[in-house]
């Protein structure tokens, strides 16, 4: 009885993820043409505390290597960190909710998105994080947190519970052992990742810590 439910759990999950996918529009032809043009245009645009093009460039890689479909990313400031999480998307099927309180770096970001190409594969949302985050229904299957590291913590538990196994939960500017660089802090929240049992943790020099559900708590 209990491997019949495992299988009809597991066939329910692909169908909603193939669901997913077929409500999702496809990735225009020209869509990688398009985003390294324009990130190529406005390469030394960016500021209001977006991420450096290596940082875009892993997210991307991680979206796009593990086939990720549904994507939450908590500070969007201008879009740049957004506009490599989705192009990736674009490919696997997928879109990516990202939330912001900022109306001008909102606004902003949506017109990037438009200009990249990218814009009907993101879901924009203009609100304070610490109300829509524990109101997102998920599951998510990838997270990128890059908004006010005092809140880090909370974010997390809020969204690991809708994160499924073998889903990234991708956090901006958390060194290993908790140093400060920048004028940011993780201490906590390295701390608090790495004592997960669930989480597999690791953090890449520039500070950008990856973790991994492999297992429920």
């Amino acid at each position: 009885m209990r491997r019949a439910l495992v299988v009809v759990l597991t066939v329910l999950s692909g169908v909603t993820l193939a669901a997913a996918r077929r409500q999702a529009p496809a990735a225009p032809k020209d869509l990688d043409a398009r985003v390294t043009a324009f990130l190529q245009q406005h390469r030394s645009d960016w500021r209001d505390l977006n991420v450096p093009e290596s940082d875009g460039q892993q997210l991307y890689e991680l979206v796009l290597r593990n086939g990720y479909t549904r994507a939450l990313e908590i500070g969007t400031s201008t879009g740049r960190s957004g506009i490599y999480i989705s192009w990736a998307l674009a490919k696997n099927g997928g879109k990516l909710i990202t939330l912001e309180i900022d109306e001008s770096r909102h606004r902003q970001a949506l017109q990037h998105f438009k200009d990249a190409g990218v814009a009907a594969f993101v879901d924009a949302r203009l609100g304070d994080a610490h109300d829509l985050v524990p109101a997102l229904a998920g599951p998510f299957d990838f997270v990128f947190s890059d908004a006010d590291k005092d809140w880090y913590i909370n974010y997390a538990k809020a969204v690991l519970p809708k994160l499924r196994i073998g889903g990234c939960y991708a956090t901006h500017n958390v060194y290993q052992g908790g140093g400060r660089r920048g004028g940011f802090g993780g201490g906590d929240f390295y701390a608090f990742m790495t004592g997960l049992p669930y989480m597999e943790s690791t953090v890449t020099p520039g500070g950008l810590m990856i973790s991994y559900k492999r297992r429920e708590k």
